[in-house]
């Protein structure tokens, strides 16, 4: 197999937020670049003050994308979001503002501290990749991707986000404590809020598409595609979940470990690619039986890929 070409400013972006502003975050960064490679969102649950924020402040500043934010509370509406008509005085029409959605790369923060009605107004846009407002439908740019944060369902003032909108979520990750020493030097330089927002893009939208179209090239094989399909299928039949994986998580599985595969400089989808990121795509899709805690979906995961044999090359 020949390598794939890839384009040296999309790697070259991630090299450098891990390396000179997001220590210790590579996983997170790995995860997001998957993420704008396939075309997905993202979610990141952890406690507040580990950096969720900071790591799609950085996305969008080396990406050179147009940046939204909300900031997610109990008296958000829907029409924050995605916009309303506002009746023009001098011209004696109704004409539309756009909200924050309208931007390619779309930070929710606090998502699960809105009230359902306004997490449900995400769902046309997540998956249609357009808002309909007042009967008229406004497409979304493209590249579009939403990072959402959310923090942990035990805290004060939090509403569980609904299994519909999870599945809309192409990756569910974490980030954690640093480790000592790093966080040692974290403290000792302060924030790199200031240092984030001097950042020059190093990558174009273009450039991101073409880095997509290289994704998609990727080679998978019938015995990888089966051994994706084998995975799907224990979800289905195991005691402690109640729900596998759809059809739609299989799918971005296999997407998923098609940017992983291209991130790793090959043109071919390998085991190691699916291990890799079968966590992040399956864990948060899952339904538990009552009595098994939402805690341990990604263990459950890992047990079953465990027990699949892998493919023989």
């Amino acid at each position: 197999m020949n390598q794939p070409a890839l384009p040296h400013a999309f790697t070259k972006v991630f090299e450098t937020l891990s390396r000179d502003y997001l220590q210790g975050k590579e996983e997170v960064l790995r995860l997001s670049a998957i993420a704008l490679l396939v075309g997905g969102h993202i979610l990141v649950e952890d406690l507040p003050g580990l950096g969720k924020t900071t790591v799609a402040l950085a996305l969008a500043g080396v990406t050179g994308l147009s940046f939204g934010r909300v900031q997610c509370t109990s008296d958000l509406l829907p029409s924050d979001i995605t916009g309303l008509s506002i009746f023009n005085r001098e011209e004696g029409h109704f004409s539309f503002q756009p909200g924050p959605i309208f931007n390619n790369i779309v930070l929710l923060d606090e998502i699960n501290r809105a009230m359902p009605r306004t997490q449900s107004a995400m769902l046309e846009a997540m998956e249609e990749r357009r808002v309909t407002i007042e009967g008229v439908t406004h497409p979304l740019p493209n590249p579009f991707m939403v990072f959402a944060t959310q923090n942990p369902s035990d805290q004060s003032g939090t509403f569980l986000l609904p299994e519909s909108q999870l599945d809309r979520f192409l990756l569910c990750t974490g980030i954690g404590y640093p480790a000592e020493q790093l966080e040692r030097e974290i403290i000792a330089g302060g924030g790199i809020r200031e240092r984030i927002g001097s950042m020059a893009p190093l990558v174009t939208s273009a450039e991101i598409m073409a880095a997509r179209s290289n994704v998609q090239a990727v080679y998978l094989s019938d015995k990888v595609l089966s051994y994706i399909h084998n995975i799907v299928l224990a979800t289905r039949a195991h005691d402690l979940i109640l729900t596998g994986l759809s059809t739609r998580a299989a799918i971005n599985l296999a997407q998923t470990a098609k940017a992983a595969a291209f991130l790793a400089g090959r043109d071919y989808v390998a085991p190691d690619d699916v291990k890799s990121i079968a966590v992040a795509v399956s864990a948060h899709r899952l339904v538990m039986r009552s009595d098994m805690s939402t805690a341990d979906r990604g263990g459950v995961i890992r047990t079953i890929i465990a027990g699949i044999a892998l493919p023989l090359a």
